[in-house]
């Protein structure tokens, strides 16, 4: 048994229409964190399925609290205390993917993408418009292919999670601790200084 969260896109026009493209009202996300409750309260685990341009940027969603809701989910995610996998089938966009995608394991289908923002939105703000050109060199900046996104560590796998629960064995402090140090570490970078040759030899002893 496991409880499965995901993104409605619907596969007609008019399906799409009515599911804002995958794009999740606040509602959406309120739902999914009290679903997920639900499942920490039975042991259950839960896999999310995250397939969203990004969170419904309409006025009416931001009066609701579209930004506090996929705030709150980020933070009580990350202290559920049953196992959590999350895989991006499509698009993954921003805040909007991420609510429901703080996961134990991250996998990307293949072509799947994932980023802080969508090629669209990306060339919009930096070219003033979205076209071809644009959206490729917005996409190609914003490294979000799946191989991308698995060099960088932002996800674990590009193929499928194996049968079985990788996580089952851990405790649940235990695997609260490590989802915590999963998402600290993403931006993680060093930082050093080349000492330059004429330094080096000064600092060498007589």
């Amino acid at each position: 048994k496991c409880l499965i969260v995901g993104h409605q896109k619907g596969k007609t026009t008019q399906e799409k229409l009515a599911c804002h493209f995958g794009c999740a009202h606040p509602e959406g996300y309120r739902k999914a964190l009290a679903k997920m409750k639900i499942a920490e309260k039975f042991n259950l685990p839960i896999v999310t399925f995250v397939d969203t341009p990004g969170a419904y940027p309409g006025l009416g969603a931001e009066e609701r609290g579209q930004a506090e809701a996929i705030a709150k989910n980020l933070m009580e995610m990350a202290r559920i205390k049953v196992p959590i996998v999350s895989i991006i089938i499509g698009e993954g966009g921003s805040g909007g993917a991420l609510g429901i995608a703080v996961a134990d394991r991250v996998a990307m289908l293949a072509y799947s993408w994932y980023s802080v923002i969508s090629p669209e939105g990306c060339a919009a703000i930096l070219w003033k418009e979205a076209n071809e050109t644009t959206n490729t060199a917005a996409a190609d900046a914003l490294h979000l292919t799946a191989k991308d996104n698995l060099k960088l560590g932002i996800v674990d796998s590009v193929i499928e999670e194996p049968l079985g629960g990788a996580l089952s064995k851990m405790s649940p402090e235990a695997l609260v601790n490590a989802r915590y140090e999963r998402f600290r570490r993403l931006g993680e970078y060093d930082e050093y200084t080349e000492t330059a040759p004429d330094q080096a030899e000064e600092t060498q002893p007589a």
